[in-house]
């Protein structure tokens, strides 16, 4: 059974910045297809950036040149780096394997908050 584990959330002002980690066990890690997801209040989950098994990057465009997705394969470990980070910015952040399609393949986990807010 796959487990997803998000973390690294938390508090921020505008224009600062924070990394969350997504710790993934019960897949082989390096042959997944991996995505950062977001989820504000009132609104749909959206795919904010997703990173291939090669390295292979996407960004949605409202995060592209802030936030950077990157992977461990050695630690099982997924990264985002969230840079210059605007109100907007505030959800709960999740991360799940997708496949070739990008359709999600696992269950959602509890995700980490991420409140951008001065």
């Amino acid at each position: 059974q796959v487990q997803l584990v998000e973390s690294g959330g938390g508090l921020v002002q505008p224009g600062g910045s924070l990394r969350l980690s997504c710790a993934v066990s019960g897949s082989i890690f390096s042959r997944d297809n991996m995505g950062w997801y977001r989820q504000a209040p009132g609104k749909q989950r959206e795919l904010v950036a997703g990173i291939t098994s090669g390295g292979g990057t996407t960004y949605a465009t409202s995060v592209k040149g802030r936030f950077t997705i990157s992977r461990d394969n050695a630690a099982n470990t997924m990264y985002l780096q969230m840079n210059g980070l605007k109100p907007e910015d505030t959800a709960v952040y999740f991360c799940n394997r997708r496949n070739i399609f990008g359709t999600v393949l696992e269950s959602w986990g509890q995700g980490t908050q991420v409140t951008v807010s001065s």
